[in-house]
């Protein structure tokens, strides 16, 4: 009997250990990469560039992803939408989709503003207007700190980048140790990443409705690869201490910004990251949107192309935009 009650877990393990290694390499032949290696000094980062041409009405414009994100989530988004008005980047995150992790530095959202900014100057592009979703917003802030000579301008979509209370999901903390973190995402990470793949992105864009095809041209389930769930868990364990010491730097960021947000976001706390924004970079506005949830890159598109053409020095009355994306959303919801 005691055999047994040793010899199951051991089966479980080895198990889980073995569909995941096998999951990895088919989840790759699935959601092959996309974009284009480039070694930018130590580590190579993957992206996809497209050039504007001749054409171009807008300075070129850099996407920056959320966690549990790669560059197709941004892509998918906005490609179809700016290409030939813009040089346009879409990237991988330093550890993310296909790009190498590199060093420590790269697990703090400063070091990776760095890492985009030479992959800027490999491409190419001198000044651009970053984009930060979610996660990437904090990125995207620590970059108009580090590197305001490439900064054009600041576009937030539902950002998170201020100190919050309490502090991230227990499995975060789990896969970011060194020994048991290892077999966490090895044996267990995977298999129950992917039971939740479906409902999970639909909470994402909660209340919003997530489009058809999200999943399968966004590849979310890449980050259940074990060393991207890792890198993910290291970054978003580190964000809450890491806010906390740079949110006050806030103030000396001086550039168009604009932060896009929803009222019934599920994923970040609009009221203390959209709203400390516009209160800590001077002349940035705020456009609060009611029934939007996280995702304004895919709900509202329209609106954030608008954002950056008002960024760009157009004239557009954003909450004007708005105002008709509220009415939209509400015949959505039935009010």
């Amino acid at each position: 009997m005691l055999t047994i009650f040793i010899a199951a877990p051991i089966a479980l393990a080895l198990a889980g250990y073995a569909f995941t290694a096998w999951k990895t390499r088919t989840l790759e032949q699935a959601f092959p990469n996309v974009g284009e290696l480039i070694d930018i000094g130590g580590i190579r980062m993957n992206s996809v560039f497209v050039p504007a041409g001749g054409t171009a009405d807008l300075p070129p414009v850099v996407f920056i992803h959320g966690a549990s994100g790669n560059l197709r989530d941004q892509m998918h988004a906005f490609r179809n939408r700016l290409e030939g008005r813009a040089d346009l980047l879409f990237l991988d995150r330093p550890g993310h989709g296909y790009s190498q992790r590199g060093g420590p530095e790269n697990a703090w959202p400063d070091g990776q503003a760095h890492a985009i900014a030479r992959l800027m100057e490999k491409r190419g592009i001198g000044k651009a207007i970053i984009v930060g979703h979610s996660f990437g917003g904090a990125i995207a802030a620590s970059f108009a700190l580090e590197h305001p000579e490439k900064t054009a301008g600041l576009l937030f979509l539902a950002p998170a980048t201020h100190p919050w209370p309490g502090g991230v999901d227990w499995y975060y903390d789990l896969a970011r140790m060194p020994v048991i973190g290892w077999l966490f995402t090895r044996i267990v990470a995977l298999p129950a990443g992917l039971s939740r793949i479906d409902s999970g992105t639909r909470f994402v864009f909660a209340p919003n409705p997530r489009p058809d095809d999200y999943i399968e041209a966004t590849a979310p389930a890449l980050v259940l690869r074990p060393a991207t769930f890792r890198n993910n868990s290291i970054d978003v364990a580190n964000l809450l201490d890491y806010v906390r010491r740079v949110q006050p730097r806030y103030r000396e960021i001086r550039t168009p910004t604009v932060i896009v947000t929803g009222d019934t976001d599920g994923v970040v706390y609009e009221e203390i990251h959209s709203r400390g924004l516009v209160r800590d970079i001077e002349g940035s506005e705020l456009v609060w949107i009611h029934n939007l949830g996280h995702k304004p890159d895919y709900v509202v598109t329209d609106l954030a192309v608008e954002a950056l053409e008002k960024i760009a020095g157009k004239d557009r009355d954003l909450q004007e935009s708005a105002r008709r994306a509220e009415a939209r959303l509400a015949k959505d919801h039935g009010e």
